[in-house]
């Protein structure tokens, strides 16, 4: 084995000694978690599982999670890419200051527009439903897409839309049957940031929802029992919370990548 090789095995076994942590306890009772340190379980058991799949309060957190999810990504993806679009081929007055504007509600915390989405969404009886989470991400999400597409789009000539519109294209057909096929790598990396941040967000996610539509991340947050903390059960939830992410992960690693190499993620 080569010595420059070594450095990168460390830093990989660093990154996944959490996730082995993770998983590891999932199959371990919280006796044994909190009895002292052992690389494997001493006792393989899959209660912790069991609760998920049967009691309604947990596999439905994972539920309620996806559908605000998806539906947050379709709009999020579906609103940024005709901005993109005109900020990459036009320019208009203040479009510098637009685009700018939009990257400043990205970098807001989500704590400063936890309670104003409370009040409207409880005034508009919208409270605790999927479409109110996914409305609420959408403020970081569409601008976080409309950068990174119109990156993307920078890099397809000019030339190629003036072809397209000699040769008889409307522009509806020609965004769908050229453009976007151009650019299907960028909607990847879009679409797989807006999933990330709206399968991980908490605070909006857990302050917007009650019972109906309540995400994993928070029904984690209640495995307090007059036992203590059920670390195994919380392991568990931990370890399928982790399989969304990876699946996605898999289907645009490649254009995760060639993101990377364009400098926009």
């Amino acid at each position: 084995m080569q010595k420059r090789s070594i450095i990168p095995i460390l830093y990989i076994i660093f990154l996944m000694l959490p996730i082995y942590w993770l998983v590891a306890m999932s199959f371990k009772t919280t006796q044994e978690i909190l009895g002292g340190f052992s690389l494997f379980p001493q006792k393989w058991t899959l209660a912790s599982y069991r609760t998920i799949f049967t009691d309604p309060t947990w596999y439905w957190g994972y539920i309620n999670s996806i559908i605000y999810v998806t539906i947050n990504t379709v709009i999020s993806v579906t609103v940024a890419l005709p901005a993109a679009y005109a900020f990459s081929r036009y320019r208009f007055l203040g479009d510098k200051q637009l685009f700018f504007w939009l990257l400043t509600n990205r970098m807001a915390p989500a704590a400063v527009f936890a309670l104003p989405f409370f009040q409207l969404y409880s005034a508009m009886e919208l409270f605790d439903t999927h479409i109110a989470v996914a409305l609420a991400h959408c403020l970081f999400n569409i601008p976080l897409a409309v950068w990174i597409l119109e990156g993307f789009m920078g890099g397809v000539p000019k030339e190629l839309d003036e072809t397209a519109f000699v040769d008889g294209y409307s522009f509806p057909r020609f965004f769908t049957q050229i453009f976007l096929p151009t650019i299907k790598a960028g909607v990847g990396v879009a679409a797989f940031f807006c999933f990330m941040f709206s399968w991980v967000e908490l605070l909006l996610a857990k302050t917007l929802t009650a019972v109906y539509a309540k995400p994993i991340a928070a029904t984690m947050t209640r495995t307090a029992s007059s036992a203590g903390y059920e670390l195994g059960l919380l392991a568990a939830a931990g370890t399928l919370t982790i399989i969304p992410g990876a699946i996605v992960i898999w289907f645009v690693r490649n254009y995760i990548a060639k993101g990377f190499a364009l400098g926009r993620v």
